[in-house]
């Protein structure tokens, strides 16, 4: 029996390992704000279901059965969330949290009806794929981390860490969101960054900056 809460610890394993993360316990105590005896309780559930594997340095690792799950409830979270914006045009920042309330109540039949009605291969709100991609993979197409973006150059946001939402609604509040257009006028001495937005010239800090995926665009003359 594959419960919520079963569910929730695959795909947080899921997200992390594709952040490039070492996932371990005391890291999923974080992600699920719950207690690390919880976590040592759950895990011992998951191995004896064959669902992760923890290994001697006490990485946690998904096996192939886990990460089925953890896939599956991925792509039906970028379904809903695509739903909500799309469909009922939901802020974007707002998608990722409803969505979280909303994966495990879908059934199969309206997760099918969802993938027919909005379709394959579209980014959810976020800018993010529904197959999780690396750090390394996105560097293959072409992207680069705003922290480490290239003063006077011009960008577009391409995609956003969407799981912590206080973030989502700062970089609202900055128009640093996903599709917006931006230019890296400085880096500061204290790791802040000076960018112009749609919101005007406003500051990033460097932990912002580092959730914040962006595509080089054309210099112009």
């Amino acid at each position: 029996m594959i419960t919520v809460s079963k569910e929730d610890y695959l795909k947080s394993i899921l997200e992390a390992e594709s952040e490039g993360e070492t996932v371990i316990a005391a890291r999923l105590a974080d992600l699920l704000k719950v207690s690390p005896p919880a976590v040592t309780m759950a895990l011992r559930r998951l191995k004896k279901d064959g669902l992760v594997r923890v290994q001697a340095d006490g990485q946690i690792r998904l096996t192939a059965a886990g990460r089925k799950i953890a896939r599956k409830l991925t792509l039906r979270h970028h379904l809903i969330e695509r739903m909500l914006s799309e469909v009922f045009g939901m802020e974007w920042w707002k998608t990722h949290d409803e969505a979280e309330r909303l994966e495990h109540a879908v059934s199969p039949d309206f997760e099918a009806k969802l993938l027919a009605k909005l379709g394959s291969g579209t980014a959810c709100p976020h800018g993010n794929l529904s197959e999780l991609e690396s750090p390394a993979s996105r560097r293959r197409r072409g992207l680069v981390l705003l922290a480490d973006a290239e003063p006077g150059q011009y960008y577009s946001v391409a995609s956003i860490y969407e799981r912590d939402r206080h973030l989502l609604e700062f970089l609202e509040a900055r128009g640093v969101r996903p599709a917006a257009k931006l230019r890296l006028i400085a880096r500061n001495y204290d790791q802040t960054l000076s960018l112009n937005t749609t919101a005007g010239n406003v500051s990033l800090g460097r932990a912002a900056a580092e959730r914040v995926w962006v595509a080089p665009l054309p210099r112009t003359n």
